[in-house]
């Protein structure tokens, strides 16, 4: 049976609340779960959903205590909660879950890493220089060509560049860095989602997509190039992004590789809400996130949907299996 590790995020968000309804529900499917979290904020959270499933609290993983129970909390310390508000602790906590989860992942303990929700800033007050997940998890595992990817039943999406500020978005977009993110996207939409010859959308950076060179050159000298250089894959575009969304054109591809954050994130979470998920494609391992964030202002509330995390756990499942069928190809 195949195990999976949830981290608990920011453990002052909705986390470990979300991460604990989930576990309810997926428990009782007899999945094999890892929680990696503080037993204090377990506990107390636990008694705060007034959730009841069996689990053993532990401070090591082993091949046996894997066998005999279906959820596992790994306990990483006791820590001081404070719900609303990110803090140092908070950022050193949600920062420990994912180096233990790899160490397990590299340990082949565990098969599948699905991740709660981390807060940046908290990570800034701990002093980890690392954006995000991917720059880390990409960085533990020294995968050089990552992208990340949204997914959901409406729409498959990549940005190009992540978290960049807007002055630093045309120095980070390459020829080669576009080639290789297109080379990435079709392979895993092969692997990964089992589609074959996968129609990919590529949008422009500049308004309508530079005009033919009058609002921008990147069309010209950038985009279109890499297309060129690819074309035994089935590509289209560059498309300026504002018709493309309001036309519905994301129905006629299966994936869509936007160059920047907001280009690619605004329209993908207005059709998806709360349940998308975040894919890192080029990992050696299968990694999953609700694409949502720390929700700060409803912690205390004990109201998050855990949709998201659902979502990330069966599309990290499906993945699982389609490598498998691929492996035995």
């Amino acid at each position: 049976m195949k195990r999976f590790i949830f981290t608990c995020g920011d453990i002052n968000g909705i986390g470990p609340e979300i991460c604990l309804k989930s576990i309810n529900n997926l428990n009782k499917e007899k999945n094999k779960i890892i929680f990696i979290c503080p037993s204090n904020i377990f506990l107390n959270t636990i008694e705060k959903l007034n959730l009841n499933f069996n689990y053993k609290i532990c401070n090591l993983i082993d091949d046996k205590l894997i066998k005999e129970k279906n959820v596992l909390v790994l306990n990483i310390g006791t820590v001081k909660q404070k719900l609303g508000l990110p803090s140092k602790a908070s950022g050193e906590i949600s920062y420990k879950s994912i180096i233990k989860a790899c160490e397990l992942l590299k340990k082949k303990k565990a098969d599948v890493l699905i991740t709660a929700p981390i807060s940046k800033y908290a990570w800034h007050l701990a002093g980890i220089k690392f954006t995000g997940h991917t720059s880390l998890i990409s960085n533990i595992f020294n995968s050089e060509n990552v992208l990340m990817s949204f997914i959901s039943k409406k729409m498959k999406c990549a940005l190009l560049t992540i978290h960049k500020p807007i002055k630093e978005i045309v120095k980070n977009i390459t020829k080669e860095k576009l080639t290789d993110a297109i080379k990435l996207t079709y392979k895993s939409l092969i692997t990964d989602f089992k589609i074959n010859n996968p129609r990919i959308a590529l949008l422009g950076l500049n308004p309508h997509a530079g005009e033919d060179g009058q609002l921008g050159e990147e069309e010209i000298k950038i985009i279109k190039p890499a297309m060129r250089e690819l074309h035994n894959i089935l590509l289209e575009g560059p498309f300026p992004s504002d018709g493309f969304f309001s036309n519905k054109d994301y129905k006629k591809y299966d994936f869509v590789i936007g160059m920047y954050h907001d280009q690619i994130l605004i329209p993908f979470k207005l059709l998806n809400a709360k349940s998308g998920v975040n894919y890192t494609m080029g990992l050696p391992i299968i990694r999953t996130s609700p694409a949502h964030g720390t929700a700060f202002d409803i912690a205390e509330k004990y109201i998050a949907d855990e949709k998201g995390i659902l979502e990330s756990f069966y599309l990290s499942k499906k993945i699982l299996k389609n490598r498998a069928k691929s492996d035995d190809v």
